[in-house]
């Protein structure tokens, strides 16, 4: 499975990559650009258009991109085929914890449907080879992450608990918003062991504080480089500006970013903090002006996230042409996985209950923000793996009626002529 979908992603690699060679997105390529800051020996610098030292990227896709660019060398052809290439590697590698997690919830034959399903993913296949940002990598954490949580569910292990920490760690680091999911996934586990009458307590804490030394130092050097604690990133106040401000057309006014406007980028380049609190400003004064706007926006960007329907207005379009031939495929998609999840939940509630906290949780964050489609990519995975407990399911029901029609076509056992010893026993 990995050896084929890898070499399926590997395959699209050079029909896309070019679009990372022209000078606009080289420029506003953000994880190079940081990329570009770490080997001139300016640390975790602006994604933007700016020297400054920034939080706005978190640290570990950043550090990856840097180690290509310096073997391949800053935005070359050769450097952005090998981070696409390394993305399929990630997304190709998820075959093993898509396999893994699939069988442990609902058997060995929806396992192997979703391991070869996610294999030959569209979106797998897609985003992997043509997207060169840290979504992959997450995806491929996330998986492991659930599968995880499968075991320690049953498992007060500390090592086990230990690793799991380190990985929410790692993936935090990669991309913050998977870390809403991790005290539901450590929350259930407990709860199956205190019912279990097995220890939980001593598993969850030493889960949490590893997780936590993870994280700790990215959160000590913004609160020495910004003298402000901050968490992990620092973007909120421009992601919410960005999406909330009266503009409808797109799920995003782009217009009003620094890489696009340059007044954004002077009072941006005037100071990273006072910038984005000047822009978290803004958002909070026209959503508390307009709330009504504000929760339709919201309503139409969850309908997004899941169907890849925002409008058919041609304006719109002509921004996203791709949007009338992903409809049916991102619906399809979301559709299949709430019957897997329908299906699970009448024989193993516990798994239904985990697929769909994590699919309930995880982009909820995006819905009062605003959507993107790679957004989604991390939970593709799981929505494949619930598909095809969805499609086993149905394939196990056509059989049944089949052989009931059979069944039904037989004379009674008593009309069949039986041979002599038969009829003479039944005597």
């Amino acid at each position: 499975m990995v050896l084929i979908a890898l070499a399926v992603r590997l395959a699209v690699v050079p029909f896309v990559f070019d679009e990372w060679m022209s000078p606009y997105n080289i420029a506003h390529y953000e994880q190079g650009n940081v990329a570009q800051a770490l080997l001139a020996g300016h640390g975790f610098g602006s994604p933007f258009l700016s020297n400054q030292p920034s939080a706005i990227m978190p640290p570990v896709y950043p550090l990856i991109v840097a180690a290509l660019f310096r073997i391949f060398g800053i935005h070359t052809p050769a450097a952005m085929i090998a981070v696409l290439s390394l993305n399929c590697m990630f997304s190709a590698l998820s075959c093993i914890p898509v396999f893994l997690l699939a069988r442990r919830s609902f058997g060995p034959r929806v396992a192997a449907w979703a391991g070869w399903g996610w294999a030959f993913s569209p979106y797998g296949v897609y985003f992997s080879a043509e997207w060169a940002w840290s979504t992959h990598l997450l995806l491929l954490c996330l998986c492991w992450l659930f599968y995880m949580a499968q075991i320690m569910e049953s498992s007060p292990r500390l090592d086990l608990w230990a690793a799991f920490g380190l990985l929410a760690g790692f993936a935090g680091l990669t991309e913050p918003s998977v870390l809403v999911i991790i005290p539901f996934l450590m929350a259930l586990a407990a709860w199956r062991l205190a019912r279990a009458a097995k220890q939980w307590m001593m598993p969850g804490l030493v889960a949490s504080l590893v997780m936590v030394a993870a994280i700790s130092p990215w959160m000590v050097r913004n609160a020495v480089v910004f003298h402000r604690l901050i968490p992990m990133r620092d973007s909120m106040g421009l992601e919410m500006y960005l999406s909330n401000n009266g503009y409808s057309l797109h799920w995003r006014s782009g217009d009003h970013h620094p890489n696009h406007d340059p007044r954004e980028l002077a009072e941006y380049r005037a100071g990273e903090l006072a910038y984005m609190d000047h822009k978290s400003t803004q958002a909070a004064a026209y959503v508390h002006a307009h709330p009504g706007w504000y929760a339709w926006m919201c309503a139409r960007r969850a309908v997004y996230l899941w169907t890849g329907y925002w409008s058919f207005d041609p304006a719109y379009l002509v921004q996203e042409p791709l949007d009338p031939a992903n409809i049916p495929v991102a619906t399809a998609l979301s559709l299949l996985g709430l019957v897997g999840v329908i299906v699970a939940w009448r024989r193993r509630h516990i798994e239904a209950i985990r697929y769909a906290g994590v699919l309930f949780l995880y982009p909820l964050m995006y819905y009062f923000v605003h959507p993107e489609a790679y957004r989604m990519r991390p939970l593709d995975p799981f929505l494949v793996i619930l598909g095809c407990r969805a499609m086993w399911a149905l394939r196990v029901r056509v059989a049944q009626r089949a052989e009931t029609k059979r069944n039904e076509g037989l004379p009674p056992i008593e009309a069949i002529p039986q041979p002599i010893e038969a009829r003479i026993a039944f005597q």
